[in-house]
């Protein structure tokens, strides 16, 4: 826990704070959700809590009714993609509300910040286009404006290459290999893997206080 992030919250007038375990599920968000109303929901947490909150609110069809706003306790890919910069506590609370895209997976998850790919063999597309075919070093992809950028690495010994790429869906077909999504290692390997735009956006407070 991030004490001092946690203390700027809870000394806000009209801010109820509930302590739930890291990266929590069905038990501890739903009653949440519940009973929000009109009110907004922030996260105090990591990357990975937040999208185990935002999962919630997809299942339970909440994704056109509820507000996020996010205050990280680390280092945040989601920060940097939502433009959110100075006070997140602030934007959090007050912010004005933006939809973002929600990037799903077909193991049943969800994408905030950044996925990763290490080094792997095989072929991938975003949409229809080719993104490579081969070996590759590493493969990132975060939300964007069309629903995934995708960033296909290659280092040898001329230094890096970069490919990037914007579309709806990445699809990969490759030797086993274990996706990380915003911090998590998925618990196992996978020779096939899609990240794709959900047909609903994430509603979020990242605009100006």
């Amino acid at each position: 826990m991030n004490h001092r992030r946690f203390a700027e919250l809870t000394e806000r007038d009209g801010v109820d704070v509930l302590e739930v375990a890291a990266t929590p599920g069905r038990p501890e968000v739903d009653p949440q959700l519940g009973t929000l109303g009109d009110r907004r929901l922030v996260v105090l947490g990591t990357d990975a809590d937040l999208a185990a909150v935002v999962l919630r609110i997809m299942r339970r069809e909440l994704l056109g009714s509820v507000v996020v706003g996010f205050v990280p306790t680390k280092d945040s890919a989601v920060l940097a993609l939502w433009g959110v910069h100075g006070d997140a506590v602030a934007v959090a609370l007050g912010g004005e509300v933006d939809s973002v895209p929600l990037v799903r997976d077909d193991a049943g998850g969800v994408l905030v910040g950044l996925g990763e790919i290490g080094t792997t063999k095989g072929v991938g597309y975003c949409d229809d286009t080719l993104a490579f075919r081969g070996k590759v070093s590493a493969v990132e992809v975060t939300p964007g404006p069309q629903g995934v950028v995708v960033k296909v690495i290659h280092r040898g010994l001329t230094g890096k290459r970069l490919r990037e790429l914007h579309g709806r869906a990445f699809q990969l077909g490759t030797l086993p290999i274990v996706p990380v999504k915003d911090g998590t290692v998925h618990p196992r390997p996978m020779t096939r893997w899609t990240w794709y735009r959900h047909t609903e956006d994430l509603r979020v407070a990242r605009g100006v206080v």
